[in-house]
């Protein structure tokens, strides 16, 4: 379940790579500041940042620091060399006094309030839920981690975590003890308990299918199976804040419509997972096609993600 908490205008500048270090093996741990040392923005532990690395090659990597330390920005990154190009730039491209472009903070994995918490993280998934740790176990709620990788080796903050929390963390390495066992771990927690999952999308369905619909918290690397399917169809969309009516043809997305037609929208993914391109809808009803928002706020029918989705009807109004 996603609940958006903050405004979507988003923040752009440069900020200067401080520090660059293997935390894992195939993970490196970016630290960033900002070249002038002013403060930089404020965070709250599941936001994200936007690396803008090139001109079509912006990706999204979680913070994973302390949101009280307003001086950098620390994000980790997986080498993926079979991926788009996004680590495999940020690996072996980006050197310690590097100065890129960031995006953000944006937040569209909030940590709600509760008395007690499930945590599962599979690899590189533990960086949103770091910081998360934190401020529960600051609160004094009763929580505990179950973090799986394929190696020990691969899984970044491990001694870290069972230094600062002991037994509250459960290591599990596929190598050393097999899949995670979601049934007796999700089957003896409360309703009440917040569950909150990061990690590769079989994961992430494995811990929805074990839980009500929209009581699993879940962070998206990848587009659920079969989100953008369904019959394309062209319609019309108009932008209110110029009166201009464009036809999204069957074969384009109402993105790349408005880039062709000169407009600017911020976007990222183009997946439907980062919540970049989110769009307010003014009239029609979106056919929603993104691994994002949650059910309810698709039924709501106010905002919509332009990258993947399209229009139920033959026309949408959009706040552009």
């Amino acid at each position: 379940m996603t609940t958006f908490t903050e405004p979507r205008a988003v923040v752009e500048f440069d900020v200067l790579l401080e520090h660059k270090e293997v935390v894992a093996d195939g993970v490196v741990r970016l630290t960033l500041r900002h070249p002038d040392g002013e403060p930089l923005p404020a965070w709250e532990p599941g936001a994200h940042l936007d690396l803008v690395l090139g001109p079509d090659l912006v990706r999204q990597y979680s913070l994973c620091g302390d949101p009280a330390d307003r001086s950098v920005f620390e994000v980790a990154v997986l080498h993926e060399p079979a991926g788009r190009g996004g680590s495999r730039h940020v690996h072996e491209q980006l050197a310690t006094g590097s100065t890129l472009r960031i995006r953000g903070p944006r937040n569209n994995f909030p940590l709600v309030p509760a008395e007690r918490y499930l945590f599962i993280a599979g690899g590189i998934g533990i960086t949103p839920i770091v910081p998360m740790l934190a401020a529960v176990h600051e609160r004094g709620a009763d929580w505990r981690l179950l973090y799986g990788g394929r190696t020990r080796s691969s899984m970044a903050f491990v001694a870290q975590l069972r230094e600062q929390y002991g037994d509250r963390v459960i290591v599990a390495p596929q190598d050393e003890t097999g899949l995670l066992d979601l049934d007796s771990f999700v089957s003896s927690e409360a309703p009440e308990t917040a569950v909150y999952c990061c990690g590769p999308e079989p994961l992430l369905t494995a811990v929805e299918q074990r839980l009500p619909p929209g009581r699993a918290h879940v962070e998206r690397f990848t587009p659920k199976a079969g989100a953008d399917s369904g019959e394309r169809t062209s319609f019309e969309v108009e932008l209110a804040q110029s009166g201009r009516t464009l036809v999204v043809p069957e074969d384009k997305s109402i993105l790349h419509t408005l880039e062709e037609a000169g407009v600017t929208v911020l976007s990222s993914c183009q997946e439907g997972t980062c919540g970049t391109c989110e769009t307010g809808v003014l009239e029609g009803v979106p056919d929603h096609r993104d691994s994002l928002l949650s059910e309810e706020e698709k039924q709501a029918c106010d905002v919509m993600m332009i990258c993947v989705s399209r229009s139920c009807g033959p026309r949408l109004v959009l706040d552009l």
